[in-house]
């Protein structure tokens, strides 16, 4: 101990389970998780591209239209940056440019003229559906084989590490 790094090893089913510093991981287990997700941003990716490259949009463009048709309750572009962490310039820019083609309207409610709300236009419901339907196909391939349950306590798993990393990038956890 004394300052030295303190490491147990067990074999459980075939896997190396190593302690470090009284955490138990499974060996490995940390890199796997970090190419798991680079992995699926660039799977995300690819699958994305073929609908900005359609319909003549930016990759930042059609995540604001998915995002305002997937989170109804924010609309904002404040909404966007919070949630999403992307610049404010980028976010006003690719507002701007939706707005010019006539997909997105900017809106304010009765009584408040300080707050400018977004909203989806016709014009842009063919992009958005493709750009939905590539999001189910990939949640849908992405858990083929998993019981109910297991997609459920993924789900809950997302939600929590969600929390966590808005509360991390506040500088609250």
């Amino acid at each position: 101990q004394n300052g030295f790094l303190s490491l147990h090893y067990i074999i459980v089913l075939n896997r190396t389970i190593v302690q470090r510093n009284g955490t138990w991981w499974e060996e490995g287990s940390r890199l796997e998780f970090w190419d798991q997700i680079f992995l699926f941003k660039r799977l995300y990716d690819q699958t994305m591209e073929p609908i900005t490259r359609r319909w003549g949009i930016t990759r930042m463009e059609l995540d604001i239209l998915l995002f305002l048709a997937n989170t109804p309750a924010y609309d904002t572009a404040a909404d966007i940056v919070e949630r999403r962490q992307l610049t404010k310039s980028h976010v006003s820019v690719s507002i701007q440019s939706l707005v010019r083609r006539g997909w997105l309207e900017r809106t304010y409610r009765p009584g408040n003229r300080k707050s400018v709300h977004l909203r989806l236009l016709p014009p842009s419901a063919p992009a958005v559906a493709a750009g939905q339907s590539v999001q189910s196909a990939l949640r849908a391939q992405l858990s083929q084989g998993m019981t109910a349950e297991e997609r459920a306590a993924l789900e809950s798993a997302f939600t929590r590490i969600g929390e966590n990393l808005r509360l991390a990038l506040k500088g609250d956890l």
